[in-house]
Order: C-alpha cells, then sequence, then structure tokens
C-alpha cells in the first residue's frame, strides 16, 4: 500500500491504476479553487504538492497543511519535477489563466504521462475544444471541489439520492475507459441500472437512444437499492468482447 512520507509523496503509483491507499496529486494554482482542493485531499491523506508563482498564495493553506509548496510557473518541466511530478498519479490545472491550465494539464498529460488530469476552465465555450484533446474540464460557473476531486480520483461509486422508499438509488459511478465510444444502452444491457443522465463539460444531458459515452463524462445511473457494488464492479472493467447493446 502506497503511504504518506514526511520526505515526500508516496513512491511510484503506476500509471492509471488507483489503490485504496493515498497517492499523490500535484495542483498548479494556489487560489480559492486550489487551496480548497488541496486542503481535502491533504484530509483525505492523499500526499499533495501545490505549485503557484505567487509565494504570498500560500498563505491560503492552514497551519495544518500536511503537503509541499513549490513557487514556480506549472507547466514548467524543473518546477513540475520539484513537484513531484514523476511520482503523482493525478494532476490539476486551477490557476486564474484558462491559457496556462490547458497547457499545463498538456504537459502533465504528454510528457509526465498522467492520465488523471483535470483543467479549469473560465470560458466555457472553450471547453469543448480542451475537451477533445483528452483534458476534462471544469467551467468555473459549475466548479465545486467534489467535481473536481471525481475527475482526480475517480474510483467507486458516489451515491446521491433514494427514493422515499428505499428501493431505488440515484449514484455517480466510476466507468473504466474501456467504455468511452460505448452507447449508453450498453450500460443498461448488462446492468441492472437505468442511465439517468450525464455530465457532460459541466451542464446535465440526458440521455439520447445512440448517445455514446464520451472522455470526461459523468455517468449518473438509478439502480435497485442494494445492487450498487454489483453495478460498480461491471463498469470497473472494461465491456465483454461480443456483449451486445
Amino acid at each position: 500500500m502506497l503511504g504518506r512520507s514526511a520526505s515526500g509523496p508516496p513512491a511510484d503509483p503506476p500509471r492509471g491504476v488507483w489503490h485504496a491507499g493515498p497517492v499523490h496529486v500535484v495542483i498548479m494554482g494556489c487560489g480559492r479553487v486550489g487551496s480548497s482542493l488541496a486542503e481535502t485531499l491533504d484530509r483525505l491523506d492523499h500526499t499533495v504538492a501545490v505549485i503557484d508563482q505567487d509565494a504570498a498564495s500560500f498563505r491560503r493553506l492552514s497551519k495544518d497543511f500536511r503537503g509541499r509548496t513549490v513557487q514556480g510557473v506549472g507547466f514548467d518541466r524543473e518546477v513540475l519535477l520539484e513537484a513531484g511530478i514523476e511520482q503523482a498519479a493525478a494532476f490539476a490545472a486551477v490557476s486564474s489563466g484558462d491559457n496556462s491550465n490547458i497547457l499545463a494539464a498538456r504537459v502533465a498529460r504528454e510528457t509526465f504521462g498522467i492520465e488523471n488530469v483535470a483543467a479549469r476552465i473560465y470560458d466555457q465555450r472553450r471547453a469543448a475544444i480542451y475537451q477533445r484533446l483528452g483534458i476534462p474540464t471544469v467551467a468555473t460557473v459549475r466548479w465545486t471541489t467534489d467535481q473536481m476531486l471525481r475527475r482526480l480520483l475517480p474510483q467507486g461509486a458516489q451515491p446521491e439520492w433514494l427514493d422515499a422508499s428505499g428501493s431505488v438509488r440515484l449514484a455517480e459511478v466510476h466507468v473504466d475507459p474501456g467504455w468511452i465510444g460505448q452507447r449508453l444502452t450498453r450500460v443498461e444491457s448488462v446492468t441492472p441500472a437505468h442511465v439517468a443522465f450525464v455530465t457532460r463539460l459541466g451542464e446535465g444531458v440526458l440521455p439520447k437512444p445512440d448517445m455514446l459515452l464520451q472522455e470526461g463524462d459523468l455517468l449518473h445511473v438509478l439502480v435497485p437499492e442494494g445492487r450498487l457494488d454489483e453495478v460498480q464492479s461491471v463498469l470497473d472493467q472494461p465491456p465483454a468482447k461480443g456483449d451486445d447493446d
């Protein structure tokens, strides 16, 4: 199991593979969003490194914050190395500039091979462009810590609602990357779940008959109470070859 070390992040977690124990996360930007995200991850016992050009911004972090702070430009290779990017399992770009965020996110993804990358975007019209580059985005007006965390730590189901009778549960489920490009109806054909809606580019979208799952989508399903673990176990794996919609 990966553990917290006083001298730095956990050693070399496999790319794209999540363990029950802590992982290392690098965050670019220590404004309101970045500091909140860093504090949340730290409380969850992950190791965290926060990058910002302005050393004064680190004052937003509480005195109990156990992570590392690195002053510098978040897309600079040497700065990222100092932040432990080579050991990181996730990278968040949440500075105040769209261009800086997307550049840093692409460096993390393309240069260092980080699979779980997310960028905060102010201009929602540009979010679709970045999404096609393979960088999940969170638009500022829709931003919550939970949304960013789900992109950085995409593990397990998150119950959201239970009907009054206790029979049906609404939950957000993690989907293996192998499901990208598959019809949502395929999810329904191999699980007892019904797709309620998809969060795409920060917007809730109702499913259509031929709708395909895209990279960065968050999938929300209705499941009979007591069967959520069954649904999650199926979606945690790529779809079996030969399964039909």
